[in-house]
């Protein structure tokens, strides 16, 4: 990806989203760009009209932390947008993220047994694990029956953004399309800023850019997001409705992994609904190991019954 062109959009983005009223600066008459002017950013930011261009062309390489934090508060940045930009900016000086491996794998990471293990260890509700990619890398047992419409028999690894955008069935699973098409793209945008040189990420946007008119508009936003926690709604094809919370916790040991974890509210038809799959995947045995490296051919492998 084009270090330049992501810094020129990210900031030309965020300029046009902002009035001058947000900022406290009065509108004036005749203007001709949609939000900010250039020379209104470099105001708030406290830097001159020229470098600020310099900046919004993209040659944002050895810009200080000063700079890039006055121009964070300048454009109202959040947390999540203001990393990004701190992403981008090193990816200029040609600095990996910290704590960024510089592997460049093809295919995606198996769990380690521990891993796996802990993940059989959470029996309250779905968890599992995900990658950079947007893969599932394994599951615990509830979480391979809650994500059947994603795990499906295709032969192909999981990959919740394919599913997201190539999918039909995202549309029943997720009553909130929409707003998890957002997620999944602004997850996706930060990952992308963290390693531009990331050839499977390229290839996984370069991949739904072609196949998905939503998915390009969209990457064309240049929103950023993490997960974290929240509320989520689904619709399984087995039990029905479901609001279920869920939480975001990094897995230090491995770089660029997540785990995440849904609870439902105990006492709520979602929590009965949750335990009615349970039970019901109970005696199949179905697995919560995925085979990541075989992305052809043989079908997601179980432990026990299929």
């Amino acid at each position: 990806m084009d270090n330049k062109a992501e810094v020129r959009e990210f900031l030309m983005t965020r300029r046009a989203r902002l009035s001058p009223a947000d900022v406290g600066l009065p509108a004036g008459a005749n203007r001709r760009v949609p939000g900010l002017r250039r020379a209104e950013v470099a105001m708030l930011a406290d830097v001159s009209v020229e470098y600020y261009a310099k900046l919004e062309r993209g040659d944002i390489a050895g810009a200080s932390a000063g700079v890039l934090d006055a121009l964070a508060r300048a454009l109202q940045l959040d947390e999540t947008e203001r990393m990004h930009l701190l992403d981008l900016a090193r990816s200029a000086d040609g600095i990996p993220t910290s704590g960024r491996s510089r592997r460049r794998s093809t295919t995606q990471q198996a769990a380690r047994a521990g891993l796996q293990r802990t993940l059989d260890a959470i029996t309250g509700g779905p968890a599992f694990v995900r990658d950079r990619h947007q893969n599932l890398i394994a599951t615990n047992a509830l979480g391979a029956a809650f994500y059947s419409p994603v795990i499906g028999t295709s032969g192909r690894a999981p990959n919740l953004a394919r599913f997201q955008f190539l999918d039909p069935a995202s549309r029943d699973f997720y009553p909130d399309w929409e707003l998890f098409a957002q997620m999944c793209v602004g997850i996706m945008r930060v990952e992308a800023g963290r390693d531009p040189h990331d050839r499977t990420l390229q290839d996984l946007v370069g991949e739904l850019i072609t196949r998905s008119e939503i998915f390009a508009r969209l990457w064309s936003a240049h929103d950023v997001r993490t997960h974290g926690t929240g509320t989520k709604r689904f619709h399984h094809p087995v039990v029905g409705e479901l609001t279920l919370l869920y939480e975001e916790l990094a897995v230090t040991a491995e770089d660029g992994l997540s785990l995440l974890i849904y609870t439902a509210e105990p006492g709520s038809p979602s929590a009965e609904r949750l335990q009615i799959l349970a039970n019901w995947t109970g005696d199949r045995g179905t697995a919560a190991v995925l085979d990541p490296a075989d992305s052809s051919g043989a079908s997601p492998r179980t432990n026990g019954q299929p």
